[in-house]
């Protein structure tokens, strides 16, 4: 393992690149949160089945983590910032290719080709901006990083509303706005961090073993995040909540998530081993799954936990980021944000299944039993690490 050695270097904030790589997440977030529903929507006025849209939908997935081991190696040729705008031109063009696609099959490649390119600008975002923040305002800057990119995730159901699914607009609505993020990029370039190797490059998968507390916290994060959004609304109706209701519920979990990043990563960067601080959010999540069904008689209720459970839980993201970045540098990095990214899309695998298991089993309790499971043997993990003191 490779300690990190900007550790003790440049206290500043550097903007201009940190600008850059958050501008080109937010294109992440916005392009997901419209083009999720957006290209369903379209296949159904098109008479595909659901089960068509769903086959097409999880190519998605798997473009994902096909396309997490090739951020570090093009970006070793090409540079962070030529990669990350090549990335960003393959995404639009693949974006916009939906719209004059004619038919069903050729959505495939189209549905390949964004996915990668998203899944490279997610990996190289993290990097420039975990090797671009001075490590005692890592968490801050992590903090901002997870907010502008739930904002874009938020952005983009938003959009989609306003600009609805015919004809030529939310393609070109998209493309003017990923257009606009590749303009910081280029003005950041020339301070885009230069990956360099050694003579024996490991394969990026061994850096989910090297610091399993950041890994699995993401993994945990993207199995509760996709499952629990996914199913929360199935379990709300099962508990007595109307649709509306239940929507609301999940607007909370937002909510919680936007506001409660900065001050999360603000106190990450107060503490001495963020595992701790892992350990604390992987708690809070287990203990408020177990009081949901107790929370449920009472709407009010129900929200306030949701809000602090859903905020504190999605930091185990942000916090898992940022003490990834303290413990790596340079190409060992890069190949960890990739590891990072790939947990993550196989949590977005493994949760759904899992929550829908556990809720045909043992109906809606089946459902915070699933997420505490998650939330438990996670909690085992840090606490291993945390006594062997091993990292």
């Amino acid at each position: 393992m490779t300690v990190d050695t900007h550790e003790q270097g440049d206290e500043r904030v550097h903007w201009l690149p940190m600008i850059a790589a958050i501008s080109s997440i937010s294109v992440v977030g916005i392009a997901i949160g419209l083009g999720m529903p957006l290209l369903s929507v379209i296949l159904e006025s098109r008479g595909h089945s659901a089960s068509m849209i769903g086959l097409n939908t999880a190519v998605a997935g798997l473009a994902s983590i096909a396309g997490a081991p090739l951020a570090t190696p093009l970006a070793m040729r090409l540079g962070v910032a030529r990669t990350m705008l090549i990335m960003i031109a393959t995404g639009a063009l693949a974006f916009v290719g939906f719209h004059f696609a004619p038919d069903f099959w050729m959505w495939f490649p189209l549905r390949v080709a964004l996915h990668i390119s998203l899944t490279v600008l997610f990996i190289l975002s993290e990097f420039w901006i975990s090797t671009s923040a001075p490590p005692n305002r890592r968490g801050l800057v992590l903090g901002i990083y997870a907010t502008v990119l739930s904002l874009g995730f938020a952005a983009g159901p938003w959009l989609f509303a306003h600009l609805g699914s015919t004809g030529f607009l939310p393609f070109g609505v998209t493309i003017a706005l990923v257009t606009l993020a590749a303009i910081p990029v280029l003005a950041a370039r020339n301070e885009s961090p230069t990956i360099v190797t050694d003579s024996e490059t490991s394969h990026f998968l061994r850096y989910i073993w090297l610091v399993p507390t950041a890994t699995f916290a993401v993994l945990v994060f993207g199995a509760v995040e996709t499952g629990g959004f996914s199913l929360f609304p199935v379990y709300g109706s099962r508990i007595g909540y109307s649709e509306a209701d239940a929507a609301l519920l999940l607007t909370m979990i937002g909510l919680g998530n936007v506001l409660l990043q900065i001050p999360i990563g603000m106190i990450s960067d107060r503490v001495s081993d963020r595992r701790h601080l892992l350990l604390a959010c992987a708690t809070v999540g287990l203990v408020g799954t177990v009081f949901m069904p107790y929370f449920a008689q009472n709407w009010h209720l129900m929200a306030a936990l949701l809000f602090v459970w859903g905020g504190v839980v999605a930091a185990m993201y942000t916090i898992g980021l940022a003490h990834l970045g303290s413990q790596l540098s340079g190409h060992e990095l890069a190949s960890a944000n990739a590891a990072f990214v790939l947990c993550y899309g196989v949590g977005m695998v493994l949760g759904p299944q899992a929550i829908g298991i556990g809720m045909d089993a043992f109906g809606p309790s089946g459902f915070g039993w699933s997420l505490a499971i998650f939330f438990a043997a996670y909690m085992v993990l840090v606490l291993v690490r945390l006594v062997r003191r091993i990292l």
